[in-house]
């Protein structure tokens, strides 16, 4: 069974924590195996009132079979074309999809799902993270947070909000608030961006990273010449991008 925190509810029901106790738990099928799995999290924000997070769980095919072995995790985040009630909107974009196209990670992957009209909360994701930790075999010194777009925001404010329980972030054709920057200044980051991204301006991820660099930060960032608002499908398509981000440890 999961541990328990307290969620506030406003007009439009955006995740904000109490210090008060609310009921969670897990609903959907939990075995490992090499596909996702539908997953959700049944968050009580007022009395007798109910929402319901969902997420797609990828866990190796070898999580079973290896009982001893701890494993990085993956969080990532997708855009605002995958938000709502539809959880196979999240197989939409990058490692979800190619989890459905057969690639096989070797780590886990949890992909939640923003509900429709919201933005990513810092804090609920935060949470997702604590249960992950409590329920499966992680590494906690390799837990990873990607996102594209709107899940980009989401991973930069994650990463600002909580930079100690990241070892690498990579964000994807989103946007930041640049003088934030000194909190993740030794965080490795290897950003993405497209010079033709006409929904989200490259200049976006350039400020950031100018940011970063001025701090001394190790960040990386890749901008492909031709490529508009997907960018994502190259990044998330580059062996070693997934080699470099292995390789980083908190």
């Amino acid at each position: 069974m999961i541990s328990t925190y307290q969620l506030n509810s406003s007009k439009l029901f955006i995740f904000l924590f109490s210090f008060f106790i609310f009921h969670l738990s897990f609903f959907g099928p939990m075995k490992a195996n090499s596909q996702q799995t539908g997953n959700y999290l049944k968050v009580e924000i007022e009395r007798d009132v109910f929402l319901e997070a969902r997420f797609l769980l990828y866990l190796p095919e070898e999580y079973d079979s290896l009982p001893e072995k701890k494993w990085p995790l993956l969080l990532f985040l997708h855009g605002t074309g995958e938000r709502g009630e539809l959880l196979e909107l999240v197989n939409k974009n990058g490692p979800p999809m190619l989890i459905q196209h057969g690639h096989r990670f070797s780590f886990i992957v949890v992909s939640p799902q923003c509900p429709e009209d919201q933005r990513w909360s810092v804090e609920v994701l935060n949470m997702l993270l604590d249960e992950m930790i409590a329920d499966y075999r992680l590494d906690d010194t390799r837990i990873y947070v990607s996102g594209l777009s709107m899940g980009g925001q989401g991973t930069w404010d994650l990463a600002m909000a909580y930079p100690e329980r990241f070892a690498a972030i990579v964000p994807i054709c989103g946007w930041a608030d640049p003088t934030l920057a000194a909190r993740i200044k030794e965080l490795p980051a290897w950003v993405f961006h497209g010079a033709k991204d006409d929904v989200i301006p490259v200049s976006e991820s350039e400020k950031m990273v100018s940011a970063l660099k001025a701090l001394g930060s190790p960040v990386k960032f890749t901008v492909y010449p031709d490529a508009g608002h997907d960018s994502w499908t190259e990044a998330y398509n580059s062996q070693e991008m997934w080699e470099w981000l292995l390789e980083q440890r908190n």
